[in-house]
């Protein structure tokens, strides 16, 4: 059986249910979820949502990735690729 994914600019991130967008990420060895608008590097950080250091634009929506539980088929794209 193959595991569900998501992507993550443009790579294909396998995930178990119940998994959040940030352990999936951090599962696959993605460190970095992009930089602010002050260059500082957006990563999963808290894990309860607290610090929102971990935010992406999640299926056109800007959520905690920590929070957020992954769902086979949903794009998420780190803040400083979302446009504006």
């Amino acid at each position: 059986m193959t595991a569900p994914i998501f992507r993550f600019k443009g790579r294909a991130i396998p995930f178990r249910p119940g998994e959040s967008v940030a352990a999936a990420l951090d599962a696959a060895g993605v460190t970095s979820l992009g930089h602010d608008a002050l260059g500082q590097a957006n990563r999963y950080f808290c894990g309860i949502g607290a610090c929102q250091n971990c935010v992406a634009l999640i299926d056109g929506v800007v959520r905690e990735t920590c929070l957020t539980p992954a769902t086979p088929g949903m794009i998420v794209v780190p803040m400083e690729d979302a446009g504006g």
